[in-house]
């Protein structure tokens, strides 16, 4: 509102003054059409975080078969698919469910074992160029690949999948990638991986003839396409957010017919100017996509964290990034791999810019569950006025109480073209 006072002049700043003092004495439920009245400037900033900026979804040159329905659809099976656990009670959907926004409500996710960071959210996921929380995969196929063979997530090996597949979706695969071979134990083992973390495993890799090995990393590497491939379905539909925007953008001002309510106005207002949310949370997903150190508590029980400092190494020599062998793209198609900012001590501790679509749904917050609430996060961003790149000015209890409110105008159902299966 200062904003608006400074760009004001004359008559116009008397109304705008009249209306704030009488709001002191009345605080009535209804805006004026004022308040409904936005700048050339907002206006274009509102369009910009609108779900109608977003576009089509980017193409995957890694994966040939990120835009197969077919791919998709047995991608969905293999999603759900528990049996690819030590346990076999451990899927994709333990730690991205449904009905929370394909997260889970877990401070720190739990597959075989407690890992040590929560579920990141996957709506909208197929726009980012890097994935999990430190961004250590540079393609959705490649990040699905990554939790099968972590002891903590699902705790088993590229064999075993290759044996699983083999079992139970052999006619799913063969339609798509070919036939598959007999994979009888005395030809592949089911326990066998290149990883430091398993010895007998890696022993048992090793003695497999390179001609085993690249048929199982092929299958690996399908399966893994064939997920990405299903989860780039997963997408925001319009919220009242942006419902609000098209209101906006058609002429529209009278408060009675407005579909934000009084506090989610005041909250987009703070958003958009006073507190600066968009210095990280801009676009049509919330989020720069970039990876930021914020000073968050060092979380109990859980070793320190290097975030994206530890995890540039990781991406560039990971077999299944965007140069790799078993990439479908050109290494022309790969310019975040080729030119990656490895500055380490940039990116100590620092983590990925979350979506902030449907962030009301899917509690608790930050990487490690650091916040149980959202009033906890926007407490925690406020008392870090000191660090200027969090420096949100000095909101008052109202301010956050706005600004939670208009949090909340960002969910919205989830668009999957075979999302209800489940």
């Amino acid at each position: 509102m200062l904003n608006f006072l400074m760009r004001a002049s004359g008559a116009a700043a008397a109304t705008v003054l009249l209306f704030i003092l009488f709001s002191i004495v009345w605080p009535g439920p209804a805006l004026s059409m004022d308040q409904h009245t936005w700048s050339e400037q907002e206006k274009a900033v509102l369009r910009s975080l609108s779900i109608e900026a977003l576009g089509s979804l980017p193409v995957d040159p890694s994966n040939r078969y990120s835009d197969n329905p077919q791919a998709a659809a047995f991608g969905k099976k293999l999603f759900f698919e528990d049996h690819f656990s030590g346990n076999m009670k451990v899927s994709c959907a333990t730690c991205h469910r449904v009905d929370y926004s394909f997260t889970d409500n877990l401070p720190l996710s739990h597959g075989m074992d407690t890992t040590p960071r929560r579920s990141m959210p996957l709506i909208g996921v197929a726009y980012n160029s890097w994935f999990f929380w430190d961004g250590r995969s540079d393609s959705l196929w490649s990040q699905a690949l990554g939790p099968i063979e972590n002891k903590l997530e699902h705790g088993i090996s590229r064999t075993m999948s290759a044996y699983i597949i083999s079992k139970y979706y052999r006619k799913d695969y063969e339609e798509l990638f070919g036939p598959l071979p007999d994979f009888m134990e005395e030809n592949f083992p089911q326990n066998a991986r290149p990883a430091l973390d398993d010895p007998d495993a890696l022993k048992a890799w090793v003695l497999m003839t390179p001609e085993q090995r690249e048929v199982v990393n092929r299958i690996y590497v399908n399966m893994g396409k064939s997920i990405a491939a299903f989860v780039r379905t997963i997408l925001p539909q319009p919220s009242a957010f942006d419902r609000y925007v098209e209101q906006i953008h058609a002429g529209e001002t009278i408060p009675s017919r407005m579909v934000l309510t009084n506090e989610e106005v005041a909250g987009l207002r703070l958003f958009i100017g006073k507190a600066k949310c968009t210095n990280c949370h801009n676009g049509p997903l919330f989020t720069n996509s970039d990876f930021h150190n914020i000073g968050l508590p060092q979380k109990e029980n859980v070793a320190p964290d290097k975030g994206r400092a530890a995890a540039i190494t990781q991406v560039l020599s990971n077999e299944f990034n965007c140069l790799g062998q078993y990439s479908d793209a050109h290494p022309n198609d790969c310019p975040e791999l080729r030119f990656i900012d490895t500055s380490n001590k940039k990116y100590a501790g620092a983590f990925k810019t979350p979506t902030l679509r449907n962030v009301a749904e899917r509690p608790p917050y930050m990487h490690a569950g650091q916040f149980a609430t959202l009033r906890e996060v926007l407490e925690f961003y406020r008392s870090q006025a000191q660090n200027p790149e969090l420096s949100h000015g000095n909101l008052t209890d109202k301010e956050l109480d706005q600004l939670e409110a208009f949090l909340h105008a960002l969910s919205s159902p989830i668009a999957s073209f075979q999302a209800e299966v489940q």
